[in-house]
């Protein structure tokens, strides 16, 4: 059954003691295309290999749009690694405009460690001045992306 995106919290505050208030927001996403490259490694499928794509997706729920990404990936028998920026175009909590993500990840059977980030200034319209972070979750549930707002 899948994720439902919702507001989690409030509207980001000011706080008496100067510190800033998150909001987590979260939506579906569905991958609808995917133009992949190798670059290295595509004579030789046991060794490494290196690709490059341009994927597109859709969202829906508190993030609502679309997106770009160039995706730069890497892997080797069981390791893999991926860093992208995305251009995200649609509204964030309600908020429209445009704002880049910048996420990334490397792992094996044993462990992984991913990042996410908004880059700060990327931001148009009403996503101007947007910062935090973003993190990606693919499982039996769904493919849910989760926004961590600090404007």
């Amino acid at each position: 059954m899948p994720v439902r995106a919702s507001s989690l919290t409030g509207m980001d505050q000011q706080s008496s003691d100067g510190t800033v208030e998150t909001r987590v927001v979260s939506g579906e996403f569905e991958v609808t295309g995917w133009d992949e490259t190798r670059y290295f490694g595509a004579d030789d499928p046991d060794g490494t290999q290196l690709a490059r794509a341009t994927v597109r997706k859709t969202f829906t729920g508190a993030v609502s749009g679309s997106s770009v990404t160039e995706l730069l990936t890497a892997g080797a028998g069981t390791g893999q690694g991926y860093v992208a920026s995305e251009l995200f175009e649609g509204s964030i909590d309600g908020r429209k405009g445009t704002v880049v993500f910048q996420h990334g990840g490397v792992g094996d059977e044993s462990a992984s460690t991913a990042f996410g980030n908004i880059v700060p200034g990327t931001g148009t319209d009403e996503l101007a001045g947007l910062r935090g972070t973003v993190a990606y979750r693919h499982d039996e549930t769904g493919a849910v992306i989760t926004l961590s707002l600090q404007n």
